[in-house]
């Protein structure tokens, strides 16, 4: 069998090394450690993967990351000492490290995985690549999907942070970031990182016991399991995996049994020293039918906002995504695309479709600036949302927890005033509206109360004043930004 790396330090200071002796004490160990941990473990985890050391009583191995320290310290640690022990004598001791000569390589230095046998996706310990499939079960998905790639994502001060952390989790995770919870409006890269995540650490650590999968598809598991009287299994499934990523938890919103099996997992996960991703569209304090001990945990961790792309980002991504269509776009046309569409790059993408679509139609393959601003004036006039005082409403209603009736009432308790005053700043910003109109539909109020209340909810912003939300306090201007998301979103 191939021995890992292997390196060798005198015995003691001044020593001249024997460097057969030391060689031999090494592929000793190695053999003997191979025969304990198994064959597929060994050229899993150790073959080409780390250095191993001697130094007197001393073995050191040297692995990739603290990714794989952690990980090869819960399972192999017992074995290694052991090994240790029969080779070294009873005075032996073992150490993992990092070893930089090992690091993986991840952007522009090749696959990695490359150096040994690769391993089938479905048949080890990791996730299948499909959607949705616990690992460990051995079983392949029956759809095939392509994940986003880690090195294709847009980097820009709007996303610096969470790309960072994503690229941290996989490569060199450190202590207080698990859970990471990724959340922003929609399209603005969450999925993309969570999936970078699951495919670089599947590229690295085919071993690694590894769940993608969506809120929705947690829930479903949970209750089918529910219906058929097998949490157990369900239960081994995911509390006894190595990484696992949820998009969109958001979906669990008011689902009070599958919040309290999810926080179960979440806890159990991190006993066992597991990491977890999260993607969400709110901060963990505005999903307002969480649990408070859910919201904390999900809160434990880093928290990362991801903002809509600025107008440099937006350029770089309309030119990679250019790049791979069949149409040619001058440096001006996609300077009007990156200008015009400020808030997602579901909208860059789908502008920029329409320009293709349109060059197909019209024969022509190459696309102007002049052509660029007549073609996306008419999508923009086609997909405007009119946010009405209705819209506002519900929102407002729904985040908050009160009935319309209670809104529109005379009654100035702070859980009403505070809404309501938010209601009508808002619905003076996103409505056409005049001050009388605002004031008649909430409650038949005059105009100048509605002038005093966005007055007053303009101070309250440029002050940061909390809004107690149920039972929490909460920053005024994330109260914003989640019921604005709601009514730009439809």
């Amino acid at each position: 069998m191939q021995p890992a790396t292997t390196t060798t330090k005198p015995n003691r200071p001044g020593q001249k090394p024997d460097d057969g002796h030391e060689q031999t004490e090494s592929a000793r160990m190695l053999r003997r450690l191979a025969e304990r941990v198994g064959p597929k473990n060994y050229e899993n985890w150790f073959l080409g993967r780390c250095t191993v050391t001697v130094e007197g009583d001393e073995v050191r191995f040297g692995v990739g990351s603290p990714f794989v320290v952690n990980w090869m310290q819960r399972q192999f640690r017992e074995a290694m000492q052991d090994t240790a022990t029969e080779v070294l004598g009873p005075s032996a001791r073992v150490r993992l490290d990092v070893d930089p000569s090992v690091m993986p390589e991840v952007v522009g230095g090749g696959d990695p995985a490359a150096k040994r046998p690769p391993v089938v996706a479905g048949s080890g310990t990791a996730s299948s690549a499909g959607e949705g499939e616990p690992g460990g079960d051995g079983r392949r998905s029956a759809t095939r999907r392509r994940f986003a790639d880690l090195g294709d994502f847009v980097v820009g001060e709007s996303n610096r942070l969470a790309w960072t952390a994503a690229s941290r989790i996989c490569d060199a995770p450190a202590e207080g970031l698990s859970p990471l919870y990724l959340h922003g409006h929609v399209g603005v890269g969450k999925t993309h990182l969570l999936e970078g995540i699951y495919r670089r650490i599947r590229r690295l650590y085919p071993s690694l016991r590894v769940t993608y999968l969506t809120a929705e598809t947690f829930t479903n598991y949970f209750t089918a399991a529910l219906r058929e009287r097998s949490t157990p299994g369900f239960r081994q499934r995911f509390r006894s995996i190595d990484v696992l990523l949820v998009d969109d938890v958001g979906f669990l919103d008011a689902k009070k049994g599958v919040q309290e099996e999810f926080l179960h997992t979440l806890k159990q996960l991190e006993a066992n020293g597991s990491h977890v991703v999260l993607t969400a569209n709110q901060h963990p304090r505005l999903l307002a039918k969480f649990s408070e001990e859910l919201s904390s945990r999900l809160m434990a961790g880093l928290v990362c906002r991801i903002e809509p792309p600025e107008l440099g980002t937006r350029r770089e991504i309309v030119g990679r995504l250019a790049e791979r269509m069949s149409v040619t776009f001058t440096p001006e046309a996609l300077a009007v695309v990156a200008r015009r569409f400020t808030h997602s790059v579901r909208e860059l993408k789908g502008a920029l479709y329409c320009l293709q679509n349109w060059s197909i139609a019209s024969g022509r393959q190459r696309i102007s600036a002049p052509v660029s601003r007549r073609v996306l004036a008419e999508l923009e006039r086609d997909c405007i949302r009119i946010v009405a005082l209705g819209d506002v409403e519900r929102a407002i209603c729904s985040l908050f927890g009160v009935g319309a009736a209670e809104l529109k009432s005379s009654r100035r308790t702070r859980s009403l005033v505070q809404p309501r005053m938010l209601a009508m700043f808002l619905a003076r910003k996103h409505t056409q509206a005049a001050y009388s109109e605002i004031g008649e539909f909430f409650g038949g109020r005059n105009h100048s109360t509605v002038m005093s209340a966005v007055a007053k909810v303009q101070d309250w912003l440029s002050t940061d004043t909390p809004v107690m939300v149920s039972t929490q306090s909460w920053s005024v201007q994330e109260v914003v930004d989640s019921i604005e998301q709601q009514l730009l979103a439809g």
